[in-house]
């Protein structure tokens, strides 16, 4: 009887581990749907942007009261999980708080877990009133409303729970240490907990046990729950902002990437030497595509389908795009929330009928209009604003070339440009020969 708790806890902690496992490999499975990427290139530098972007925080503090809030809820929820590793000992092996040994250095951590776990009540609390009563603008845009925004909330709920748990397991436990409870040796700095352990005063021994134990299991059980409810949220970022700012793009950012079929062509056509007609001189050819640009998800690269998953719908993009501000339809942030929709859609696909079946349905025109792809300025500023390296430019760019390359749908505008440009080496409407007539207008 007395191994019954350690084994519903191996079964608790296996059930919960392996359906996190499960879905992570579908998200794994659905990234490898894009086209491969190699980011062999540069190892040390994207390694430092990892430490500096990813661990360091670097971009978010750029907003100062926001990037503050995020840090703190940041390290303290990476740090106070620490203490997982305790609690997953002591509830295998029916332990109780098995690092006690440590002595003066466990009194230091319990002592930092108590003092994050506060900040982290407080700084979620504070992110909940900006979410629902600052009426913050890029909270409010069309793309957040219902899932998107019980999505936020229900984390900053869990977290509140998680915390309070956390204090409370602490509080009884060190009541219990007070009264000299078998068991609960003396072990640990509580500047919190210690707070609230007078509104155990008065109640039985056996009393005090059920409340830690029993916040001990809920608090262990909401982890686990937590873990796997990072699949259905936005906040997978948690775990995919490391790799993602890894393989996020280091070029720098006004420099497009090339179509190697393109430019081998163009340079064939601009070489007076070449006969049109006559087979590409050796090293011209360039494998041309099945596909110019992107339509749907499995014509998107592996790292453009990372950032869609990684995306944690802050909306800075959104908040900085010139083209939204101005109340274009276009927001960086839906780009990429449409394209984890969609990546999703098919993943279900899969799963129902073991490989992608043709459902009718793809990105571009389902999810994401014309309308919004050709409202973007390409300045950049939803690139530089993400604070995890998402690049929602790049899929904007990829679909738009999808338009004009294969099916020629560019608006007018880019049409007549192109024309011009074709027919006059230039955008303007104007004959080469013509050029330098303005000079005897004067």
């Amino acid at each position: 009887m007395q191994y019954i708790p350690n084994i519903l806890f191996l079964l608790l902690l296996v059930a919960g581990v392996g359906y996190f496992t499960l879905n992570i490999r579908k998200v794994i499975r659905n990234i490898k749907l894009g086209l491969a990427v190699d980011a062999s290139d540069n190892k040390a530098e994207r390694y430092g942007n990892v430490a500096r972007i990813a661990l360091g925080q670097s971009k978010m503090v750029t907003r100062p009261l926001s990037g503050s809030l995020h840090v703190i809820v940041y390290v303290g929820f990476v740090v106070i999980n620490i203490e997982v590793l305790e609690i997953i000992i002591d509830g295998l092996f029916g332990t109780h708080r098995i690092f006690a040994f440590l002595g003066p250095v466990y009194d230091v951590l319990i002592f930092t877990f108590e003092i994050l776990a506060a900040l982290v009540f407080i700084g979620v609390i504070i992110f909940w009133t900006r979410r629902n009563v600052s009426k913050i603008k890029r909270f409010l845009k069309p793309e957040m409303k219902g899932w998107p925004k019980q999505d936020a909330n229900l984390i900053l709920y869990f977290e509140m729970v998680l915390m309070t748990l956390f204090l409370v397991m602490n509080a009884a436990d060190y009541q219990l240490q007070q009264l000299g409870a078998e068991h609960y040796t003396q072990a640990g700095s509580y500047p919190i907990s210690s707070l609230i352990a007078p509104l155990f005063e008065g109640l039985s021994e056996s009393t005090i046990i059920l409340v830690e134990r029993g916040a001990w299991w809920i608090h262990i059980t909401g982890i686990l729950v937590f873990l796997n409810y990072l699949y259905f949220s936005k906040h997978l970022h948690i775990l995919l902002a490391f790799p993602n700012v890894y393989f996020g793009r280091i070029t720098p950012k006004g420099q497009f990437k090339n179509n190697e079929a393109v430019t081998a062509e163009v340079k064939m056509m601009m070489d007076p030497t070449i006969d049109p007609f006559a087979a590409p001189p050796e090293g011209t050819e360039a494998a041309i595509p099945a596909k110019f640009g992107a339509s749907d998800v499995m014509d998107l690269t592996q790292v453009q389908l990372l950032n869609a998953y990684t995306c944690t719908e802050c909306g800075r993009c959104t908040d900085e795009c010139p083209a939204n501000q101005t109340g274009k339809k276009l927001s960086p942030r839906k780009i990429m929330m449409d394209t984890r929709d969609r990546l999703q859609e098919v993943g279900k696909n899969i799963d129902k009928n073991g490989e992608f079946q043709p459902d009718g349905k793809q990105l571009l025109g389902d999810y994401i209009t014309q309308e919004e792809l050709w409202a973007c300025t390409t300045c950049n500023a939803c690139v530089e604003a993400c604070p995890v390296s998402i690049d929602p430019l790049s899929i904007i760019m990829d679909m738009r070339q999808y338009l004009v390359m294969e099916q020629s749908a560019a608006p007018n505008e880019l049409n007549v440009t192109m024309n011009n440009i074709e027919n006059n080496g230039a955008p303007w409407p104007f004959n080469q020969m013509d050029r330098l007539n303005w000079k005897d207008e004067n």
